[in-house]
């Protein structure tokens, strides 16, 4: 195999959704102050007994059903979360023990709301150098778990979920060389710790970064996959902030592409934001077999990753 690609995706989603209203009950803030400042109307909220290794099997599992494949057929998984409560076992083998998976390579990447990004081009990479045959790629995140409900400038950003994606071998690659990189001397910017560990960032720092630095390099990883930015059909970002989202798609250039905005329904499900808004994409049609979509994950650490893969 000269490359490897996509085979499939998945997303999973708690039932419970909190709306802007129901934050003003808890917060002094209003559905028209969150919307004008982040574009969010609604995130889902995962229960006390929903953990993260939860979340990322309900989504592995529709993905390995799209892609047709059983358990068995995965030898590698990958975890891309920073919300695990626990050091070991660590979710990507929690995910394959309830998904039944035999005997697979399990890790977890955090690199907060890059890890997809990261996750995958670590799954492109070892297919590529055949350690592995398929991967289950899969972002998730719990993010209500680590949230200070009394901060208005924060808890009306998160959400909680999962994406997957199966990666197997192709003689066509279909996953473009990763453009990543970091900023570790930002890395105070966006910060999930102390005890019990919190969410906490500076909102204009990382706003300023994202919008001036980040056009370009979005364009460098077209630039790796051979193409122009106009040559794409979908751009998926992080889903942090519709007005990060709106100026940062509009700066690289896309002019053909459908612009994913599940921020607006999610919320910031860190490194699920990817994966989940990507398959809601898939699943509504609006991108086809083949297509050109560019996911561009960047956040905690100031850390990047971008990539173009081709759509199932």
């Amino acid at each position: 195999m000269n490359g490897s690609r996509i085979a499939a995706v998945g997303h999973y989603q708690p039932a419970k959704v909190l709306t802007n209203e129901d934050l003003a009950g808890l917060v002094d803030t209003s559905d028209e102050w969150i919307r004008s400042r982040v574009g969010i109307r609604t995130r889902h909220i995962a229960g006390p007994d929903e953990p993260v290794d939860e979340l990322a099997s309900h989504a592995a599992a529709k993905a390995l059903a799209a892609a047709g494949l059983t358990p068995a057929d995965i030898d590698l998984v990958l975890v891309a979360t920073s919300t695990a409560v626990d050091r070991s076992p660590n979710m990507a083998a929690r995910v394959a023990a309830r998904l039944g998976i035999p005997s697979p390579a399990a890790m977890d990447v955090n690199v907060v709301c890059a890890g997809f990004t990261h996750a995958l081009a670590t799954a492109d990479h070892t297919v590529r150098a055949g350690a592995a045959t398929r991967a289950l790629v899969i972002g998730a995140d719990k993010m209500s778990a680590v949230t200070d409900w009394t901060d208005r400038t924060t808890c009306v950003l998160v959400g909680d979920g999962a994406g997957a994606a199966v990666v197997e071998g192709a003689d066509v690659p279909g996953i473009s060389p990763v453009l990543w990189g970091s900023v570790p001397e930002m890395g105070h910017a966006v910060r999930i710790e102390g005890e019990p560990a919190r969410f906490a960032q500076e909102g204009q720092s990382v706003y300023r970064w994202a919008t001036t630095k980040l056009p370009a390099l979005a364009r460098q990883a077209c630039e790796r996959a051979g193409l122009t930015p106009a040559d794409l059909a979908a751009v998926v970002l992080h889903q942090a902030n519709l007005r990060i989202i709106e100026p940062l798609a509009e700066k690289i250039g896309a002019v053909n592409a459908v612009v994913a905005r599940d921020v607006t329904e999610s919320g910031n499900t860190s490194a699920a934001s990817i994966p989940l808004a990507f398959s809601k994409l898939v699943e509504q049609g609006a991108v086809s077999t083949g297509d050109a979509v560019l996911l561009f994950g960047f956040g905690g650490n100031l850390s990047y990753a971008g990539q173009v893969v081709r759509c199932p």
